[in-house]
């Protein structure tokens, strides 16, 4: 069973960018081929959402030496900072710089690959999004 494809070209979906950005509003899905990818058009607020109740962040908060230090469990992911707000948002900042770095170079790398769902929350939101999600994100 293939996929269905709203606007089989890009040319066909250009040519129709408002019907396709109308039906997004609405809030359905619309799908664009172009050679052998199909890529779809999603509302970015939703995909955000998706991913926000789906990622778990499995943030662990602990003191030492007077500072707060936040990790990401089983990520590569550490901050510090004076206390729990200043430890998660130098946490948001180290997971901009990271999907900034994995878009440029890391997401071909065996140890990074799977990693798409956080790049693409992390992009999708802003700093105090993020702060929500590490404190009530995930399943």
């Amino acid at each position: 069973m293939s996929i269905v494809v709203d606007y089989p070209t890009f040319t066909n979906a250009r040519a129709h960018l408002k019907d396709v950005l109308d039906s997004n509003a609405r809030g359905i899905t619309v799908t664009v081929g172009r050679d052998e990818q199909v890529s779809a058009v999603v509302p970015a607020e939703r995909l955000r959402e998706y991913f926000f109740r789906t990622v778990s962040p499995r943030v662990r908060l602990m003191r030492e030496d007077g500072r707060v230090i936040a990790l990401m469990d089983e990520r590569p992911f550490v901050s510090e900072g004076a206390d729990i707000e200043g430890a998660l948002g130098d946490l948001a900042l180290t997971l901009r710089e990271y999907a900034d770095d994995w878009e440029e170079r890391l997401q071909h790398a065996p140890n990074h690959s799977q990693q798409w769902a956080i790049v693409q929350l992390v992009k999708l939101s802003t700093d105090d999004e993020l702060r929500e999600w590490f404190r009530r994100g995930g399943e």
